[in-house]
């Protein structure tokens, strides 16, 4: 359904322009908030973005949760007009934010699935060393595990972002943040021994610049590793449910869980805002709860 007012429209072009060029958002989150200032405006019956009020966007909100919307939207509804209106007042083109002071519909801390360190022991034995399909496996999980890397990152990982005397990898994350993760002695060890013995197999005499690649000589997508990650885990005997970010959420979880700083996690997970990480402290308690219950005698 398209806006009444075009200058509306404009409006929401302009502020989408500049968050493509400044912030570093992803399309879809752009998109997102697109459509999310589109309902809002269609929500003011042609009153015109500039003009709303504390009552319209309140009202607005009351309608989401009337109409079904899950709080999570609501939320997410809400941070898209936060950072409109709060454009319009840096222009000078409102005086006054009307979002100021809305508190965001509460929203339940959705923990991550990770994996016991047990477990991870066992995913990371699974591939074997006895071809170099079992050697190029054992080292992305190994660095997988070792740096909570994204798969999409660690897929689209290149030689020259390795520096194999210092031990660590640079990475480009999203927005194009830029971090330096230490990769840790078995990673580096078990890395090696794939590049020595296991990726001129898939090379054949032509140049790549992917560390990992497939029988083909191109580069891992995400979808073939994560089919391969099912596959030993299958095989190790794990049963927690997994997901591309099983490994990285349980990197996050054991550095915690063995006391370090929750700023150094952000670090090298390389979240942009430190509530993200938060998640995992919300991790370490539940497990220290579920264990006080199985083992305290008066759990």
């Amino acid at each position: 359904m398209a806006i009444d007012s075009p200058s509306d429209t404009t409006l929401i072009e302009d502020f989408l322009d500049i968050l493509l060029t400044e912030s570093g958002l992803r399309a879809h989150t752009l998109e997102g908030y697109g459509r999310d200032l589109e309902v809002f405006a269609r929500h003011l019956k042609g009153r015109g973005l500039k003009g709303a009020h504390r009552a319209d966007i309140t009202s607005f909100l009351a309608a989401e949760v009337m109409a079904g919307r899950r709080p999570r939207t609501g939320a997410r509804r809400l941070s898209a007009l936060r950072r409109f209106y709060r454009h319009l007042q840096a222009k000078g083109s409102i005086s006054e934010d009307p979002t100021e002071g809305i508190e965001g519909p509460r929203i339940g801390v959705n923990l991550p699935q990770s994996l016991s360190e047990e477990e991870v022991e066992r995913l990371l034995a699974a591939p074997g060393d006895q071809t170099p399909e079992a050697l190029r496996d054992r080292a992305m999980l190994e660095v997988l595990y070792a740096t909570g890397l994204r798969v999409s990152e660690l897929v689209a990982l290149r030689l020259s972002e390795i520096d194999s005397q210092a031990g660590i990898v640079r990475i480009v994350g999203k927005g194009g943040r830029e971090r330096l993760v230490p990769l840790g002695e078995e990673a580096q060890a078990v890395l090696a021994d794939y590049l020595r013995d296991a990726r001129g197999v898939f090379l054949k005499g032509m140049p790549a610049t992917a560390v990992f690649l497939t029988r083909r000589g191109g580069p891992m997508t995400r979808q073939a590793f994560w089919c391969n990650i099912k596959r030993y885990a299958a095989k190790a005997g794990v049963e927690t449910p997994l997901s591309p970010h099983t490994m990285r959420h349980a990197f996050a979880t054991h550095l915690i869980n063995h006391g370090a700083d929750l700023r150094v996690v952000q670090l090298l997970l390389g979240h942009a805002d430190l509530s993200t990480t938060q998640i995992y402290t919300h991790v370490a308690r539940e497990r220290l709860r579920v264990l006080h219950a199985r083992h305290h005698p008066r759990g």
